[in-house]
């Protein structure tokens, strides 16, 4: 994907606040930032618009030269490949802990990559730290930069050096309506599921990359990645969100963040892929996740993922598609894909579902159009009547998108229930399709002519 934005890479020993500056340029908080060594084990992208300069940020997992575990190798490698695709480096380094071997080491590590590289010395929340970050000047390098990410201290001045070397600022395009606004934004999608669902898998395959650390231990995505990429022209923005645990489980305030973290990611998303273990089956916690995702309006697709490894016993996918639909009745507009991350099994397929419900979930329809068939299904099977008198549905318009948003006028709204509600969701289905998005439904009371003419409200 051409990307007019330069890419910073932020990397360095765990604890030494690389999180924290990340959070201070994308101006979210967006990495968990937490005292404990390691918090951040994958590449978190996101874009910062800091003050005037406009760039690709990239926090990483700590970088240890000397890595004991698989985990705290594949963390050092992720912060590798982040140097690969940088333009600069930012490598964080300690002001309260001071100068350590460790540091030393990494740093010829970042020289052999020949990428500009900018040694900030964080934590120098006060002129006594800030003079004491000096001693970081036994590297060997011209300048350093003291700064404080939490109490945004020397940032500015260090992204004006950057600037020298490699452009921060973007220039803007004209805008060329409103359609091309549109196409310009990328689609945002939330991966959502139980830990170990194989979330991390699946957004890997779809990227042809090891982008995500994948491990074997439960929960190994703490932080939602985003990572951008572009398929048939079109640039999506895939989240990795965290494993949503059942609360009983969650115990350590680590965990708690993360739940609150990848709900986040389903607000903030369009469409949520819902990652769904198929050896494992619709279990209670995968009902209440796709609950979060339907609750919030968001177009949902259904992945279940690892098929290659399930005994199909004979049943046809048909089969298996009711017995899903049959525990997760209340997103039957969702679409269902059977794949496996490992294999590839038809991964390339879920960018063309998540193109098709995204059309949905923005798609408009025509007033005239949407009348005629609201007449239609309301003459097929009227609403409930009110003391014997039938209630009447006038007419009806789409008031917005993301998702589908009507409004009826009716004579009494009281008795649109929830089974009349779900006859017209399926009706409109039937005739407009839909798939894969829900629909809002809005019931207002008609003004009657008398009450218009002598200024009374109905």
């Amino acid at each position: 994907m051409s990307n007019p934005h330069s890419i910073v890479a932020i990397v360095g020993r765990p604890n030494v606040g690389k999180s924290t500056l990340f959070n201070r340029l994308v101006g979210r908080r967006s990495a968990i930032v937490e005292k404990n060594p390691g918090v951040t084990r994958d590449r978190n992208y996101g874009i910062s618009k800091y003050h005037g300069y406009e760039f690709i940020a990239i926090d990483t997992g700590g970088f240890e030269p000397v890595a004991e575990t698989s985990l705290i190798q594949q963390m050092a490698q992720q912060a590798r490949l982040a140097v690969k695709e940088a333009d600069c480096v930012l490598f964080v380094v300690d002001a309260q802990e001071g100068f350590t071997p460790g540091d030393s080491e990494i740093f010829r590590t970042l020289v052999e990559a020949e990428t500009p590289l900018f040694v900030v010395v964080n934590k120098a929340d006060n002129p006594r730290l800030e003079e004491e970050s000096l001693d970081f000047y036994r590297l060997g390098v011209e300048t350093i930069y003291p700064i404080s990410s939490e109490h945004n201290r020397g940032i500015d001045g260090l992204l004006e050096e950057i600037d020298r070397r490699i452009p921060l600022k973007i220039t803007k395009k004209e805008d060329s309506g409103e359609e091309q606004l549109q196409l310009d934004v990328p689609i945002a999608v939330a991966v959502i599921g139980k830990p170990n669902a194989g979330k991390s898998s699946i957004v890997n395959a779809l990227l042809r990359k090891e982008r995500m650390i994948v491990d074997t231990i439960s929960g190994t995505t703490r932080d939602p990645v985003d990572s951008l990429c572009n398929y048939e022209d079109r640039d999506f923005l895939l989240v990795d969100t965290a494993g949503i645990r059942r609360r009983g489980k969650v115990s350590q305030k680590i965990e708690t963040f993360s739940i609150v973290s990848a709900l986040k990611s389903i607000e903030r998303a369009d469409v949520a892929l819902l990652i769904i273990d198929a050896e494992e089956g619709i279990t209670e916690q995968v009902m209440k996740i796709a609950g979060y995702a339907n609750e919030r309006k968001k177009s949902l697709l259904i992945v279940m993922n690892k098929w290659d490894l399930v005994k199909k016993d004979g049943k046809t996918l048909g089969q298996v598609e009711e017995e899903v639909y049959d525990r997760l009745s209340f997103i039957s507009f969702a679409p269902i894909l059977f794949v496996s991350a490992k294999t590839g099994q038809r991964v390339t397929q879920i960018f063309e579902k998540i193109l098709n419900v995204h059309e949905q979930y923005v798609r408009r329809i025509q007033t005239s159009d949407l009348n005629t068939i609201l007449q239609l299904i309301v003459n097929q099977h009227p609403p409930p009547s009110k003391s014997g008198r039938p209630t009447k549905v006038y007419y009806g318009n789409q008031v917005s998108v993301a998702p589908p948003t009507f409004v009826f006028m009716t004579n009494n709204p009281d008795k649109t229930n929830f089974a009349y509600e779900r006859y017209i969701s399926n009706q409109f289905r039937y005739h407009f399709g839909f798939e894969g998005t829900p629909l809002n439904f809005i019931w207002r009371k008609k003004k009657s002519a008398h009450s218009i003419k002598s200024g009374k409200r109905s």
